[in-house]
């Protein structure tokens, strides 16, 4: 049975490694995640989802280094005749890569070599992508550069957000990982070098991305709530303090950009075309409110113009 080291961090690499065990094809010699941290406003020390599902399913070797940069010298791997990495999130150096028979192999969540980096669900759906994908891929010295080995489309809805879209992608990459590893290994599977001159680049999100750029039209600004409904989420400022926009959608009505209105019992607030209807929302240092809930607490709100 050929033997497989683990790479990963996130809920959809916990995913992927749900797949190999169950496949019951591969033994999975240890696994690679990152160190417990803390998490949320009283920093609990939290497992990653990938550690925590390795526990679930009995392996025992759990390696969580800091970093890579010295692994091959201050950590012994168990041999392997492949690694697979999906959603780590750290630097793998090329000694590391290189430790397998039949190299590393890597799950990345769009249609490479469109959208290589740390973001491609989330700038699939910023830049209103109508389609996306799951690629299998070789990995080498550059980042999500290596050649592909296999590729699979997926459709975006309308309504779709990074949430959703990941949750979609999971089955379809867990099937296409079993058997693209399963012909790789066989030798069935022939790589492909991917076109390069058609590369783009995405980055990791950071809280400023959420700032909402009223000069944009609904529909920009209603991408960019999907894309980072999960992290940063989308924003912008009233009387100097931070408004989280929770649940938005698009309208057609016109308004003037940055103006919030309150009509009955919604608020819209105005962009460069059309409108954003908002139906949840959190004030800094206050909990989130509904619309209604909202309007009553702050009736000036109305006509107000946000920074």
């Amino acid at each position: 049975m050929p033997k497989i080291i683990f790479f990963g961090t996130q809920h959809f690499g916990a995913g992927m490694l749900d797949a190999l065990i169950d496949s019951k094809q591969y033994e999975i010699a240890a696994i690679v995640t990152q160190p417990d941290r803390p998490v949320g406003r009283a920093h609990e020390i939290e497992m990653s989802p990938v550690k925590k599902l390795a526990l679930a399913r009995g392996i025992k070797t759990i390696l969580q280094p800091e970093t890579l940069k010295n692994f091959t010298e201050t950590t012994k791997l168990p041999e392997a005749d492949a690694f697979v990495v999906c959603q780590y999130g750290l630097i793998i150096p090329q000694a590391v890569l290189d430790l397998p028979k039949k190299g590393t192999i890597n799950v990345h969540t769009s249609l490479l070599p469109k959208y290589r980096g740390a973001s491609p669900i989330q700038t699939a759906l910023i830049n209103g992508e109508t389609e996306t994908g799951v690629t299998i891929m070789l990995m080498d010295a550059k980042m999500d550069h290596g050649p592909i080995l296999a590729q699979e489309n997926i459709l975006i809805t309308a309504d779709d957000t990074a949430v959703t879209l990941a949750e979609k992608m999971i089955p379809i990459a867990k099937k296409l990982l079993i058997q693209t590893l399963a012909g790789w290994l066989n030798g069935m599977v022939s790589p492909q070098e991917q076109n390069h001159t058609k590369a783009t680049l995405c980055t990791t999100l950071s809280r400023a991305d959420g700032k909402l750029n009223f000069s944009k039209t609904a529909s920009e600004l209603y991408n960019m709530y999907r894309g980072t409904y999960l992290w940063p989420g989308v924003w912008t400022t009233w009387k100097g303090k931070r408004l989280k926009l929770l649940n938005i959608r698009p309208s057609d009505r016109p308004g003037k950009p940055r103006q919030a209105i309150i009509d009955q019992k919604k608020i819209l607030v105005g962009a460069a075309y059309g409108s954003l209807e908002v139906r949840e929302l959190q004030l800094e240092g206050k909990k989130a409110m509904s619309t209604e809930q909202f309007i009553a607490g702050y009736p000036d709100f109305n006509n107000a113009t946000l920074e």
